[in-house]
Parts: structure tokens; sequence; C-alpha cells
């Protein structure tokens, strides 16, 4: 894990998960009419939460798993299938109506603060983004390994807030169709990232070669 191959690996599929660019419009409409100081803090509470719960699910969610008497290789055969159904809801944009709705959702119960939610949870840490830590943490080997899972989870929630805070800028260089051409993209990623975790998960089985 803690080899370059795998980390762009890791940082990759956390961050196609995630979707920084994709959240820009939705942190948008939930902090329409608030200044600049207002989202800056928005933003970085809705990060140090997202933080805090993949740390949670870092450290604890295989312990979960063995409690409950799931096997890694069958949670990355599960997770394999779930990252690849979150691919084609991206393919063809029902992924973000869905996020749309949750903002809405959101905005409407949570107008003053939607930092925790919808925006740490469902948004930034979505079942996908708890499926990939998880999986990743299954990988690890050691301390070194964590603290690379770590330092590229750290990673993303920096390119989160970033994106928060250049929203605006993005929203008018990309606009929408520049938006559904790189959800498009990073959907296609996406699908072949789940294909490798299903086959991963077959091999511990011996149906994979």
């Amino acid at each position: 894990m803690t080899e370059l191959p795998a980390l762009i690996t890791a940082f990759t599929t956390l961050f196609i998960i995630i979707d920084p660019p994709g959240l820009a419009p939705l942190f948008l409409a939930l902090t329409q009419g608030m200044s600049t100081a207002q989202r800056r803090a928005i933003g970085l509470r809705a990060c140090l939460t997202a933080g805090g719960l993949m740390i949670v699910f870092l450290f604890l969610g295989e312990a979960v798993l063995n409690f409950i008497g799931i096997s890694m290789p069958a949670f990355r055969i599960a997770g394999g299938v779930l990252l690849f159904l979150t691919a084609l809801d991206m393919l063809f944009q029902r992924r973000q109506a869905r996020r749309k709705e949750s903002a809405d959702e959101g905005g409407q119960e949570h107008h003053d603060d939607p930092s925790v939610f919808p925006l740490a949870i469902p948004l930034i840490v979505c079942p996908g983004a708890i499926t990939t830590i998880i999986l990743l943490a299954g990988q690890a080997e050691g301390a070194a390994d964590f603290a690379a899972i770590g330092g590229v989870m750290a990673a993303n929630l920096v390119l989160v807030f970033g994106t928060f805070l250049i929203a605006p800028f993005v929203e008018r260089v990309l606009g929408k169709v520049g938006i559904n051409v790189v959800t498009r993209l990073l959907g296609m990623l996406l699908a072949a990232l789940a294909v490798q975790f299903i086959l991963d998960g077959l091999r511990s089985f011996g149906f994979a070669s």
C-alpha cells in the first residue's frame, strides 16, 4: 500500500467516488445567500466531520465485518458490485440527481448549517466512500499502510475543501456540460476499478486466475 502505484490507485478510487467537481454546484445551492466567510466555515466543518467518519470506518470497519462473520473477499466482491452500480449512476447521471435531492432535503431541514447533513454525510462520506475505505483497510498490512490510507483520505478532503472555496469559479468555467463530461469520464474509470475489486475477491476464493 505504501508503494506509489498502490497509493495512486487508492487516491484515484476515493477521488472518483467523492467526486469533488460534482459537489461544487451542490455546495453552492446549500450555501446560497451566505457570505464567503460563512461558506468557508461550513466547508471546513463538513470536511472535518467527514474526516472523522472516515477514520472510524478505516479502523473499525473490518472489525465490524469480522463480528458479523463477513470475510474481506466477500466484502470486496460486494463492494465492487456497489462501486460498479455507482459508476453506472455516474455514467447515466442518476447519481447527481439523487445528490441534488439529498441536498434539497438537507437544505430544507438544516438551512442554517448543512455542514454535517447533507454535506459530510451522505454527500462526501457516501456508501461508496465507506466501502472503498473498508476495502483499502482490508489490504493494509501494518501501521505504515494505515498511515498511507489516512494520507490519501486527507488529500481527498483537502481537494474537496479547495473545491468548496472555488466552487463559484468552477461552476462558471465548466458549466453544466463540462461537469457532465467530467462525471462520465470518472464513471468509466470507476467501473474499471470496480471490476478489479470483484476479480480480486474472486481470486481469493480461487475462481479467477
